[in-house]
């Protein structure tokens, strides 16, 4: 034997144990990490059989939770006084989010022109610091102005951060962003795509959408800074989206979750500002959750919501990709009684989560809940409404990207005036819905197919 060949014989040896031994880690990290049982059947699967795609795809995009040595410190250090017992304030106070907030005032944005008219308001009042946090800041006719306003706010000697998902810096404008730091601006990308293997994962997103204006009013929700989105005038093709503003006790909290990100990112400890004290009624308990977090509070609080709600579960998602115990929960809750309406688009912008969704859509239609399909465009409000006694409000859908791997923050309601605002919103959606389309015996095996797959998200 030849000792080129005896070389070759002994590398092939070696990189099978070695991919052996890293398949053992891979299983016994997937076990350990307490994913729903669809999830860790579909990793297993992918690793076992077929190690050679399996095994470098868990290393990019298996990663759930952030470990010591992942650099971002935790957002919620240690459990919270709580609120009543048995609620699911309670529940989430116990996970480390913030006790609810009283005396705070809401603005509800209900159109993308509202929303654009907001921004621009609030970010013209500022006095001293602008925070914003997106997914996206779209290179576009409302990205450059917003951009441009920031600009000046700079050059004006504001204290002016923008944060922004590295998986969309395509959608950036680097030349205004070059111009906005020019300004004395800071800005940041969170979580680079390419990173040092083992430090960070590349599936985890920031999908936070958060403005926080001089530490006293904040604008939260699922819309992101770009013409799709929001805009000055009426568009044919905006998107169907809400955010609302917010002045109260409740902005300390949101600027909370902006800072623990900018501190990741930039590595920069920012100051507390002052809270504007004002007369609002309306109680808000904001909670993060997402890869930072021990827990999963927004499955959590989704999950008890389904099963307490006794007379009506309005739910608005853009992607509707559920796992089998939150379907199951909703079929539990139509044979109760309970009114459940699911508001999708009736074709969103990811045909592969469409085809996902709609055997889950289809599960609780049989049981007896209404799907509603908005027919007019492409639908991305995120919102759960329980009842006369609990709404959801943020960037969250419900999908399990969204449950279990993106940076996400919602806002809690549990006062009525806000609970009745938003049950007037679902209450205009109605008409512009239709039923979710019949499917044939192609879409259906389609369809099947898509949800063994979601779970490897």
């Amino acid at each position: 034997m030849s000792t080129g060949h005896l070389f070759d014989l002994l590398l092939s040896h070696l990189l099978s144990i070695v991919g052996f031994l890293m398949g053992f880690v891979l299983v016994a990290s997937i076990l350990a990490s307490r994913r729903a049982p669809g999830t860790t059947y579909a990793w297993l699967l992918a690793i076992v059989l077929i190690p050679y795609v399996g095994v470098p795809l868990y290393l990019v995009l298996g990663g759930r939770k952030l470990r010591k040595g992942q650099i971002k410190q935790a957002l919620y250090a240690s459990p919270q006084p709580g609120a009543q017992r048995g609620t699911i304030a309670e529940m989430m106070c116990a996970s480390g989010a913030p006790p609810i907030r009283t005396a705070n005032q809401i603005d509800l944005h209900l159109t993308g022109e509202v929303a654009y008219a907001a921004v621009v308001e609030t970010l013209s009042s500022a006095q001293r610091s602008i925070h914003i946090s997106t997914l996206i800041l779209g290179n576009d006719e409302v990205g450059h102005a917003l951009v441009d306003l920031l600009i000046a706010k700079a050059r004006a000697g504001l204290e002016v951060r923008v944060l922004l998902d590295a998986m969309f810096k395509f959608r950036a404008d680097r030349r205004r962003l070059a111009a906005l730091r020019d300004a004395g601006a800071k800005f940041a990308w969170f979580n680079p795509v390419w990173h040092v293997p083992f430090r960070a994962h590349a599936n985890l997103r920031l999908h936070r959408k958060i403005i926080v204006v001089d530490g006293h009013t904040a604008i939260v929700g699922g819309m992101n800074l770009a013409t799709e989105y929001m805009g000055p005038t009426p568009s044919p093709t905006r998107w169907r989206d809400l955010s609302l503003r917010v002045v109260g006790g409740a902005v300390e909290d949101i600027d909370a979750v902006f800072r623990a990100d900018w501190h990741h990112a930039a590595h920069e400890e920012l100051a507390v500002k002052d809270v504007a004290v004002t007369d609002g009624h309306a109680e808000i308990q904001v909670v993060g959750s997402g890869p930072d977090v021990a827990n999963d509070l927004l499955y959590d609080a989704f999950l008890s919501a389904v099963f307490e709600a006794r007379h009506r579960l309005w739910i608005a998602t853009p992607y509707f990709v559920p796992d089998e115990a939150l379907v199951r929960g909703l079929v539990l809750a139509v044979r109760r009684g309970v009114d459940v309406r699911i508001i999708v688009p009736a074709r969103s912008n990811h045909r592969t989560a469409d085809f996902a969704g709609a055997s889950y859509l289809r599960q609780v239609a049989e049981a007896g809940g209404t799907i509603c399909c908005y027919r007019p465009g492409m639908m991305h409000a995120k919102s759960i409404l329980v009842d006369n006694v609990f709404a959801v409000i943020g960037s969250a859908n419900l999908d399990m990207r969204s449950l279990f791997l993106n940076f996400e923050i919602s806002l809690f309601f549990t006062s009525r005036a806000e609970i009745e605002a938003l049950a007037g919103w679902f209450e205009s959606m109605w008409p512009a819905c239709g039923p979710l389309a019949p499917a044939g015996r192609a879409r259906m095996t389609i369809e099947a197919l898509a949800r063994l797959i979601g779970p490897l998200e």
